[in-house]
């Protein structure tokens, strides 16, 4: 069997939905997880993510990369006078799943996300969290650029690489994957009530789960 190449999208804290999307798509020891980021913040068990995250690295190839999210709580770590800001754009509810302190964060769970990466390239596609500049090597590509800007603010025109953008960061309340041919993005809002999504790059074959883990049906 093929080995496969499967992006999934922000998580925020819905570790049901994750520990669902993994159990429909049934990760093997030769498939890629390309996780986009935002693994933290707004839902209600970010600890439980980064658990189960763990996990996964151990069954089959992972490549995480950073989002602005995981961005945040690395600084409220280092510095108090962000800590407020980070809490109202949903490390509230980071902090609560480690029992209200940020102390309680294990070393394990800072590990995983110091070495997540900025961005993975492979003969077709490209990875990045939130955006890039068409003409700006991926290993040049500005921070702010990469997490923190929305596609409703600015959409890229084809990268001169020739790839195909998977990125996350900009979520379709919709629940629909945005596919704009050069630039797919798969936050489809799993946290505020749309979908956790998957997608197999080479064939485009999806999957899709609520915030509870329950899968997409058809009509849905």
């Amino acid at each position: 069997m093929t080995s496969r190449t499967i992006a999934i999208g922000d998580i925020h804290g819905c570790s049901q939905a994750l520990e669902a999307i993994a159990e429909e798509i049934q990760p093997a020891a030769d498939d890629t997880l390309v996780l986009l980021g935002d693994y933290v913040d707004r839902g209600p068990d970010s600890r439980g993510v980064l658990e189960f995250v763990l996990k996964l690295e151990k069954r089959c190839r992972m490549m995480p990369l950073l989002g602005n999210h995981e961005l945040m709580l690395l600084d409220a770590l280092q510095n108090p006078q962000v800590i407020g800001p980070w809490l109202e754009c949903g490390g509230g509810a980071t902090v609560k799943s480690y029992d209200g302190r940020l102390s309680n964060i294990p070393e394990e769970h800072l590990a995983f996300i110091r070495r997540c990466k900025r961005y993975y390239e492979l003969p077709q596609h490209f990875f990045v969290h939130a955006n890039y500049a068409a003409d700006v090597p991926l290993d040049e590509q500005p921070d702010y650029l990469l997490f923190w800007e929305h596609l409703h603010f600015h959409v890229p025109a084809p990268h001169e690489n020739g790839k195909r953008a998977i990125v996350g960061h900009t979520s379709q309340k919709t629940g629909e994957i945005l596919d704009l041919g050069h630039i797919v993005c798969l936050d489809t809002y799993c946290h505020g009530g749309g979908w956790l999504t998957a997608m197999e790059v080479e064939s485009g074959r999806t999957w899709q789960v609520d915030r509870q883990g329950r899968p997409r049906r058809n009509d849905q």
